[in-house]
């Protein structure tokens, strides 16, 4: 069902999932900052994404919002900062999104859980946000990964 992942290429997360598309040979792209701008420095040439004409993150976290079936946002508790910025933006656009508190599940429970949301919506184009940190890219290449290869592609 999953035909491409997105990503803005923000955070470890962001750049986790764009790699878990290019070792599982699905698709991938999203919107960048002008000058491949990322919070962890110039996003590398591997990740095939485009970049916006200004320099403002929020613009690309709108337009990948609106190329997607879906956003999965990946957290630890509390949405604040880009997080909250594209839960809003999701809702306002009227796609499907799907929270996970990492807070509150493990890998496995949220890898099961994207799978059955892959499937149950349809999601065709996935833009997953996340949060930077060693632990926060484990553990979104784990969850994407792991409900990829049960089937949700």
């Amino acid at each position: 069902m999953l035909k491409k992942i997105i990503s803005g290429g923000q955070t470890e997360a962001d750049q986790a999932a764009l790699d878990i598309a290019i070792k599982l040979g699905i698709p991938h792209g999203g919107w960048i900052p002008k000058g491949r701008i990322t919070e962890t420095g110039t996003l590398p040439e591997r990740f095939k994404l485009k970049e916006m004409s200004s320099e403002n993150y929020s613009e690309c976290i709108r337009q990948n919002v609106m190329d997607a079936t879906g956003t999965l946002i990946i957290s630890y508790g509390r949405l604040t900062g880009d997080l909250d910025s594209a839960r809003k933006a999701t809702l306002r656009c009227g796609r499907q999104m799907l929270g996970v508190d990492l807070d509150q599940m493990d890998d496995i429970k949220a890898a099961l859980l994207l799978k059955d949301w892959i499937h149950l919506y349809r999601i065709e184009v996935m833009f997953v946000i996340g949060q930077n940190g060693l632990y926060a890219r484990n553990q979104t290449e784990n969850i994407i990964e792991g409900a990829l290869t049960m089937g949700a592609v």
